[in-house]
């Protein structure tokens, strides 16, 4: 029940061509302290309920727990978030051996993308593809839980 994930800006829409698949996620939070978020998300036609917890000093590694939940009860429990819903679309992207999730953020986060990949240890080498980024692995201000209660059209000098 760990994850281990790196984070990156994303310089530019060349993903999108490069995406095998792609789907609209709206997700709320029920907590949203870092010791123990608590997220809600509709992903498609399926409901999750997540509980994450504080990440390591570099926050590439961190508790993670996530159980499937019907779409009417992730929206029950959407109804009481503690903060703005997150509404985005994940495209998916193959590059090497590893698979990117790119969020292109709507709303009050119109204009940011940033993708993140999942790996099996935190050292493992990944192939930057030409669009990615600045690494802003740890970087609490991109943790969605962050970006719900400070959005990124509220940033000054937001990238």
């Amino acid at each position: 029940m760990q994850e281990i994930e790196r984070k990156f800006l994303v310089l530019n829409t060349d993903f999108k061509e490069q995406a095998f698949a792609s789907r609209r996620i709206t997700q709320g939070f029920l907590n949203t302290d870092p010791e123990r978020t608590v997220r809600v998300r509709v992903k498609g036609n399926e409901g999750f309920i997540t509980v994450k917890g504080i990440g390591n000093k570099s926050g590439t590694t961190r508790f993670e727990w996530e159980k499937q939940i019907t779409v009417k009860e992730a929206k029950a429990l959407l109804e009481l978030c503690e903060t703005e819903i997150i509404d985005k679309t994940r495209y998916e992207v193959k590059a090497g051996n590893h698979i990117f999730e790119v969020d292109e953020f709507h709303g009050e986060n119109e204009g940011l993308f940033v993708a993140e990949v999942e790996l099996s240890k935190e050292d493992e080498t990944i192939v930057s593809p030409d669009w990615l980024g600045e690494e802003v692995t740890g970087d609490s201000k991109y943790y969605n839980a962050q970006l719900s209660k400070k959005p990124y059209s509220k940033w000054n000098g937001s990238k």
